[in-house]
């Protein structure tokens, strides 16, 4: 898989900065099979890594701190995903930067240094947190930016970015209904070993992966049983919909009587890497491995 990480440093005792480049101008990347066998769409929101330099001169953390949002490495576990015969769809950008997993415009107005539109949503759960579709903070609560926003470039960044994902993602979904007459979305995450939940800040000491289908309303009971038993048969502690029970994503586009499922996997972090430098430990090939073979069973899942 490529390895599209690119972040700037901003202080003189870190070295030089790297060379300049324009903002982003491929959002995403989708992986796909040479040939589609499986009912299966695969995406991953939150493992981008390109900072773009106007995002990291404008944040007042330095480049590890400013990476703590990240879902890193998610891309790289499920890389196997077009072996197995399905698309996976990854956003180049950082969830830091543009948050794929919200509604287009859910904005915190305290961030701005100007009034929001009307079609803003100013008071959902997420902009408290502040974690918005533009985070006012990254997942341990520091504040990211420096100064207020304009809303201008606000806007610029959710069309050039968050557009063309979910443009993406839905062309994925209906390609894949036509071809196989439904669709199966898995929306992949990883989580925090403790804290940094929106939902419920219990302590996930012990539970390697949260399974959530929005309390079953967004795909059928055959799905989440065979994920959850595979993977549990793997060895992983795993628990459903708490303290994750799946976000936008997951809640948007499934549509169980539509022929439309989704499922959100969210995989402590702990398993595979070190969450204060962001690097990959020893976990990390085992977990891919298990991953993998969880992946290559999904042939097996009978139809519902």
């Amino acid at each position: 898989m490529d390895q599209f990480v690119n972040i700037r440093t901003k202080t003189a005792g870190a070295g030089s900065p790297k060379d300049h480049h324009a903002p982003i101008s491929k959002p995403i990347k989708i992986y796909h099979p040479d040939r589609k066998t499986i009912p299966f769409v695969f995406a991953s929101p939150h493992s981008g890594r390109d900072y773009p330099d106007d995002f990291v001169n404008a944040s007042q953390l330095d480049p590890v701190r400013l990476r703590r949002s990240e879902d890193s490495f998610v891309d790289e576990l499920f890389a196997c995903v077009p072996d197995v015969g399905a698309p996976l769809l990854a956003a180049r950008y950082p969830r830091a930067y543009v948050d794929p997993n919200r509604e287009a415009y859910e904005l915190d107005p305290g961030m701005f240094d100007e009034p929001l539109p009307g079609y803003v949503t100013t008071n959902s759960v997420r902009v408290s947190a502040g974690l918005g579709t533009i985070a006012r903070v990254v997942t341990n609560g520091e504040e990211i930016y420096r100064h207020k926003l304009s809303f201008a470039e606000v806007k610029g960044r959710i069309e050039s970015v968050y557009r063309p994902y979910h443009a993406a993602l839905q062309r994925l979904i209906s390609e894949t209904k036509e071809a196989f007459g439904k669709c199966i979305l898995v929306d992949c995450h990883s989580m925090p070993s403790t804290g940094g939940s929106i939902e419920d800040d219990t302590d996930r000491k012990g539970v390697d992966i949260v399974l959530g289908n929005n309390h079953g309303t967004t795909c059928a009971p055959e799905l989440m049983n065979f994920v959850d038993e595979r993977l549990t048969g793997l060895g992983f502690q795993v628990r459903r919909n708490n303290p994750y029970s799946g976000g936008y994503t997951t809640r948007h586009y499934g549509r169980p009587r539509q022929n439309v499922h989704t499922l959100q996997i969210e995989i402590n972090r702990a398993l595979y890497m070190d969450e204060i430098t962001i690097q990959k430990h020893e976990g990390f090939a085992d977990l891919a491995g298990k991953v993998s073979a969880l992946l290559h069973s999904l042939n097996e899942l009978q139809s519902f």
